[in-house]
């Protein structure tokens, strides 16, 4: 039973900075949540998509040497992706079937755990001089 980022580090192989506290128990909720520049929003609707490859799958890649936003789970979760484009924040639908649960992880952020139910992942963006994405 995966509840704190030692146990995530040893189920997934995916590491945190030396600064983050591995004995924290990783939250799982179930309502909209933040990961740096990643959004994880609810919605309604059926599963969808494929089943997150043991591996995971990186929802955003780090840029210019960041580090990357990669979706993991606890059960055959699955993520229906849409394709990147400037404009475009949705980055797909996950879905969590009960008795399961997904993680998001990087390594400057930790571990957050998304419960059963079905999300919308989405970048954000900033209005600075001109709307961009958010960068981590």
């Amino acid at each position: 039973m995966i509840t704190t980022v030692s146990d995530a580090i040893d189920a997934f192989g995916v590491d945190v900075l030396d600064h983050l506290d591995r004995q924290v128990t990783i939250p799982v909720h179930a309502g909209a949540q933040r990961q740096g520049d990643v959004l994880v929003l609810p919605r309604k609707g059926n599963a969808a998509g494929a089943v997150l490859p043991q591996a995971g799958f990186p929802v955003v890649r780090g840029e210019a040497g960041g580090n990357t936003h990669l979706l993991l789970a606890d059960g055959p979760v699955t993520f229906d992706t849409k394709p990147a484009t400037g404009t475009e924040l949705t980055l797909g639908v996950l879905s969590v079937p009960a008795g399961s649960t997904a993680y998001l992880t990087h390594p400057e952020h930790g571990y957050v755990g998304i419960a059963p139910g079905r999300y919308v992942i989405r970048r954000q963006r900033e209005q600075a001089d001109e709307l961009r994405l958010v960068t981590d």
